[in-house]
C-alpha cells in the first residue's frame, strides 16, 4: 500500500494541547493574557453563588434554636456591612487579645441614631477575632417583621435572662448595650457621654453564668447621622421611641439616610472577672448596682481614651 504521507512527515503531527489558545487564533487572547484569572474567579464565584441558591431552594442547611443561619450571615449580610466597615468607615481595631476564648459576655455603648455601631461590631468581631457575637435587642426590633427576622438570622437574639443564659452556657460571645435607646437616640450635643445602664440585668446574667464582663468602646457611630432635633408628634404616631432630624434628613428625603463617613475606632477593654463574687450575689440589688456602675465607669474612661486617639471626625 503505497504511504500518502509528504517528505518531513515522518516526524509526526503537531500537537497542541487542550485548552491551549494559538497567537494566531482569529479572536484569540495572547498566551499569558491576565484576564484567565478573572475569569477564573467570576466562574468559581458564579458556581458558588448557584450552589449557594440550591442550598436555600432544597433546604440544605442549617439554623440553631435561636434561628441563626451561619451560611446566609457569612454570604449575605455580613458582605454588605463589610463594605461599609472597610471603605466607608475605615474601622480601626484595639484589644482584640482581650476578648477571651469562651463564653463572656461583651459589654458596648451605643449610639449614632440608626444602630449601625452594633452591625459593625459583628463585622469587626466576625473577620479579625473569628467569633460571632450574638447581640441582645430589644423588643421593638423583633417586632418589626423583617428587622426581626435579618437579626435571628445573623445570630442575635431577644434581650431576655433566659436567651441570655443559654448562649452563654455554651460558650457563645453576647454582646449588649445597656443604654438601649436613650443612647443610640440622644442629641448630638451629648455625643460620647454615656446614659444610664438601665437596672444592670446584664451584670446579674454574667454573675449567674459565671463568665467575664469585656467592656468595648465604639467611637465615629455619633458622626454619622448628628440628631439635632426629633419630632416626637411624629414618633408617638409611629410608635418609634424616636423621629430624629439631622441636618440632612427628612430635608433631603431618601439621600438623607446616607450615613457621613466618620472614621471609627472600636477598642476593647480588659476582661473583668467577678470571681469574688458567686451566683447568689445576682441577686443582691446593691452588689448588682456597684457592678454596673463600675462597668459603666470602664466603658466612659476607655470611650474617652478611644475618642483621643481617633481624632478628628472625618480624616
Amino acid at each position: 500500500m503505497m504511504n500518502d504521507a509528504h517528505p518531513g512527515d515522518d516526524e509526526g503531527a503537531q500537537v497542541i494541547r487542550l485548552g491551549a489558545v494559538r497567537e494566531d487564533a482569529p479572536g484569540g487572547d495572547p498566551p499569558g493574557d491576565d484576564r484567565a484569572p478573572e475569569r477564573g474567579q467570576f466562574e468559581r464565584s458564579l458556581a458558588s453563588g448557584l450552589a449557594f441558591l440550591r442550598r436555600r431552594l432544597t433546604g440544605e442547611y442549617e439554623i440553631d434554636e435561636f434561628g441563626f443561619d451561619p451560611e446566609f450571615n457569612s454570604t449575605v449580610l455580613l458582605p454588605m456591612a463589610r463594605a461599609l466597615y472597610e471603605h466607608w468607615f475605615r474601622v480601626e481595631l484595639d484589644g482584640l487579645d482581650n476578648i477571651p476564648e469562651g463564653g463572656a459576655l461583651l459589654v458596648a455603648n451605643h449610639s449614632g441614631t440608626i444602630p449601625l455601631d452594633a452591625l459593625m461590631l459583628s463585622v469587626a468581631l466576625h473577620d479579625h477575632a473569628d467569633r460571632q457575637v450574638r447581640l441582645l435587642g430589644a423588643d421593638l426590633v423583633y417586632q418589626i417583621p423583617v428587622l426581626g427576622h435579618l437579626s435571628r438570622k445573623a445570630g442575635h437574639t431577644l434581650a431576655c435572662k433566659a436567651d441570655a443564659a443559654r448562649l452563654l452556657g455554651k460558650g457563645e460571645l453576647v454582646g449588649v448595650f445597656p443604654e438601649g435607646f436613650k443612647g443610640v437616640g440622644k442629641p448630638f450635643s451629648e455625643r460620647y457621654k454615656l446614659q444610664r445602664f438601665g437596672r444592670g440585668g446584664f451584670v446579674g446574667t454574667a454573675l449567674r453564668a459565671g463568665v467575664p464582663i469585656v467592656p468595648c468602646a465604639i467611637v465615629g457611630a455619633e458622626e454619622i447621622y448628628p440628631k439635632i432635633a426629633e419630632l416626637r408628634p411624629l414618633a408617638r404616631l409611629l410608635g418609634l421611641p424616636y423621629f430624629p432630624v439631622t441636618p440632612t434628613f427628612p430635608l433631603l428625603g431618601p439621600a438623607g439616610l446616607v450615613p457621613l463617613p466618620s472614621k471609627w475606632v472600636i477598642r476593647f477593654g480588659e476582661p473583668m472577672t467577678l470571681d469574688g463574687h458567686d451566683a447568689d450575689a445576682a441577686d443582691d440589688p446593691m452588689t448588682v448596682f456597684e457592678i454596673t456602675d463600675h462597668v459603666r465607669e470602664k466603658v466612659q474612661h476607655l470611650l474617652y481614651e478611644t475618642l483621643l486617639r481617633r481624632g478628628p471626625a472625618f480624616l
